[in-house]
C-alpha cells in the first residue's frame, strides 16, 4: 500500500513525453532524444510508460532561459505608429524550427516570428515581410544559406536589417562558406538554446544596423 502511494505522488510531478513535446513545442522523438542524452529526467511505470520529471523539465527551461540577461527590443517612441517587430527564420528541420518558436516566445512574446522550410520561399517572404532579424540556416534545400545570405547583403531592401547564422557546421567545415559569414554572428545548434536570446536581443535593440559587414 505504502508503495502505490509513493507511485502515485510520483506520478502526479512527473508528464508523459507527449506533455513534455506539447509544453515545449516540440516533436515526442526530440523529446525523446533529450532523455537519451541525459537533459531530461525519465523513469518507467511498471507497465512500461514512460514517464519525465516535471521538475527536470522546470530546469531545462530555467538554464536555456537566462532571465533578466536577454536585452529588451526598443519602445517604439512615444506618438509614433507602432509596427511588427518581425524576425524571419530560414530552416528546414521541424525540431529547430520549434525551438526557435519556444524560445521567442519566452523571451520576446510581442515579435512576430515568421518560418520558412527552404531558402527560395525564405528569400521570397523576406522581401514581403522586410523583417528586422533573418535567421538562417546554411544548409537549406532551394538555395543554400550562404547563397542567400550574398543575395540579401546585395539587395538595399535589407539595408536595415540584422542578420545571424544557426548552423550545424563548424570549424572547417564552416571553410566553403567564409565569403558570406563574414562578420555575421554564428550560433551552433547544439548551443542555439544558451546563445539565442542574447543575440537576437542585440540584433532587436539595433533596428537600423544593416546587414554589410
Amino acid at each position: 500500500m505504502q508503495d502505490d502511494n509513493m507511485v502515485s505522488a510520483r506520478a502526479a510531478d512527473d508528464c508523459t513525453t507527449l506533455e513534455v513535446a506539447r509544453l515545449l513545442g516540440l516533436a515526442v522523438r526530440s523529446v525523446q532524444l533529450m532523455v537519451d542524452r541525459g537533459e531530461l529526467q525519465a523513469w518507467k511505470t511498471p507497465g512500461g510508460h514512460r514517464r519525465i520529471s516535471r521538475a527536470s523539465v522546470d530546469r531545462w527551461l530555467a538554464q536555456r532561459g537566462a532571465p533578466g540577461r536577454v536585452p529588451a527590443a526598443p519602445a517604439p517612441a512615444r506618438n509614433a505608429v507602432a509596427t511588427p517587430v518581425r524576425v524571419l527564420l530560414i530552416e528546414d528541420s521541424r525540431h529547430f524550427q520549434n525551438l526557435v518558436s519556444l524560445l521567442v516566445r519566452q523571451h520576446f512574446p510581442a515579435v512576430e516570428l515568421h518560418l520558412a522550410d527552404d531558402g527560395i520561399a525564405g528569400l521570397a517572404l523576406a522581401g514581403r515581410l522586410q523583417p528586422q532579424v533573418l535567421l538562417v540556416d546554411i544548409l537549406l534545400p532551394g538555395i543554400d544559406g550562404a547563397t542567400l545570405i550574398t543575395g540579401l547583403r546585395s539587395s538595399p531592401a535589407f539595408a536595415g536589417s540584422r542578420l545571424i547564422v544557426v548552423t550545424s557546421l563548424q570549424g572547417e567545415e564552416l571553410q566553403p562558406y567564409a565569403f558570406a559569414l563574414q562578420g555575421v554572428p554564428i550560433i551552433h545548434k547544439p548551443r542555439l538554446a544558451l546563445e539565442l536570446p542574447a543575440l537576437l536581443g542585440e540584433a532587436l535593440a539595433q533596428p537600423g544596423a544593416a546587414l554589410e559587414a
